[in-house]
């Protein structure tokens, strides 16, 4: 099992047991806009294109999954049908469940046309493959023990008090590069991080702002916590953004996408997936 293959069944594993935890009751978040709304990205010619078949996942919730009717949900899946209808290629459109392995060999063979699932975009990847523009970034957030740290606005609120991170994550990285004169207290694991937290032994976590969005009012917390104020984001800790991949080869199709999701977000299709999907926002 590769390193990113094993990172991502941990993060599956850990944000489908918040999810089942219950509804979370903040205030939504707007979805932060990555498109400049004075941007023109003009929309290629697709009247020969056969098909537009998107490859996806099931075990990616929120962002992909087969719901209680057993059919195929979530965000990358509304997001898909969405840019072919916003390209007009409804009936060329064609969204099919893969295993996570099968992703990129799938769309090496051709047996799909492009990817939503969430692969983080690296280097390497951009050689053999085009990637979109962001869409969406996840971000980095502070979660308090309310009893244990008190009154919390803002990081600065935390010195001296033991922030949790789950120890060699790129989270603990970011922290330390961040915020230096937090003290940082690794754990080994995700769940260690979040009983400690609960139980307040430390003041505050440091950790992936969708899953702590989902566990603050979940069950596991019983209501021990809440989410400061901030979201935090770094390229060079958290990646590029989730984007739609497609065969470097097909370069009118990247543009196509782009210009689609500059129209989504331009006219607020896009929050609207966003907020279907998490609607106490996650920023």
């Amino acid at each position: 099992m590769t390193g990113a293959l094993s990172r991502r069944i941990r993060w599956i594993l850990a944000l489908s047991a918040v999810l089942a935890a219950g509804p979370a009751l903040s205030q939504p978040k707007e979805l932060p806009r990555l498109f400049d709304a004075r941007e023109r990205i003009a929309r290629p010619d697709l009247t020969g294109l056969a098909r537009l078949r998107f490859l996806t996942t099931v075990d990616f919730p929120p962002f992909n999954f087969i719901d209680q009717s057993g059919k195929l949900s979530g965000f990358h899946v509304d997001l898909a049908r969405e840019i072919c209808r916003e390209l007009e290629i409804e009936a060329k459109c064609q969204i099919q469940a893969v295993t996570y392995a099968e992703l990129m060999p799938a769309l090496d063979e051709g047996q799909g046309d492009a990817i939503a699932a969430g692969i983080a975009v690296t280097a390497e990847l951009r050689q053999r493959f085009a990637f979109s523009r962001p869409f969406m970034q996840l971000p980095a957030r502070f979660v308090v023990n309310t009893k244990a740290a008190g009154s919390v606005a803002n990081p600065a609120d935390l010195e001296k008090k033991p922030v949790g991170v789950v120890s060699g994550t790129t989270h603990e990285a970011m922290l330390k590069a961040f915020f230096p004169k937090l003290e940082a207290k690794p754990f080994p694991d995700r769940n260690a991080l979040m009983s400690a937290l609960r139980e307040g032994s430390i003041a505050a976590a440091f950790s992936d702002g969708m899953q702590l969005s989902f566990w603050v009012s979940g069950g596991v917390a019983a209501g021990c916590c809440v989410l400061v104020d901030g979201a935090y984001f770094s390229h060079r800790f958290l990646g590029e953004g989730l984007t739609i991949m497609n065969r470097n080869t097909e370069p009118a199709l990247t543009q196509a996408i782009d210009h689609a999701l500059l129209a989504l977000s331009r006219s607020g299709r896009l929050e609207e997936i966003y907020l279907r999907y998490f609607p106490n926002g996650i920023y």
